[in-house]
């Protein structure tokens, strides 16, 4: 779940995606100040717009909003009062985190790609990665599935020439820290951080 809210931008309208980067047909229903919109083929919701999103909750956020257990128990209160009864759920886990790099190889079929295999706490994260710079060995930035990157890019599962990659291995100028080199390369993290710890930049 991905939830957006800029009141300059677009209004007292508070956006909620459950299936980022989804690409189907949609259709959408109207009840009171909630929108659910779903998948026009399996009926399965996407995502909901909330209306006069600052009268069912505190709202200060420009961007997108960081949930947690309360601010979703308010989304879902506002959702059932205006006439829906689905009950959202989310995975409140961090989307940028720490990685070691374990394993890399060329890729098959792209000179200039290599298959990383890559530890990020608990579990390993095959990743596609193009920096000239990426090694095994190294502490890395990973943004995982469902990550949204500054750029408004969201980070899915995909397929670069025919090798599945779930994920991103970051540069500094893609996580828009300050003073990043503008050459093309992933930060290389020093050693102090911790495997699986969120990533704060």
């Amino acid at each position: 779940m991905n939830v957006f809210y800029n009141l300059e931008g677009i209004g007292d309208t508070l956006i909620i995606t459950m299936q980022p980067g989804f690409e189907g047909k949609v259709e959408h229903e109207v009840k009171g100040d909630a929108v659910r919109i779903f998948d026009k083929d399996s009926g399965e919701t996407v995502g909901f717009n909330l209306f006069k999103a600052s009268d069912y909750m505190d709202l200060q956020e420009k961007g997108q909003v960081e949930m947690n257990g309360d601010k979703l128990g308010q989304i879902n209160k506002a959702i059932k009062e205006n006439g829906f009864d689905e009950v959202l759920e989310a995975d409140f886990s961090p989307k940028f985190v720490v990685g070691f790099v374990a394993e890399k190889e060329k890729h098959p079929n792209a000179d200039k790609l290599n298959i990383c295999k890559v530890d990020v706490g608990g579990e390993s994260l095959q990743i596609v990665c193009g920096a000239p710079n990426v090694d095994k060995g190294q502490k890395v930035v990973v943004a995982k599935v469902g990550a949204v990157m500054p750029s408004g890019m969201v980070i899915k599962d995909a397929e670069l020439r025919g090798v599945p990659s779930s994920g991103m291995i970051c540069s500094a100028k893609e996580l828009d820290l300050p003073n990043a080199p503008q050459e093309k390369g992933i930060l290389v993290l020093e050693d102090n951080y911790e495997v699986g710890q969120p990533f704060k930049g």
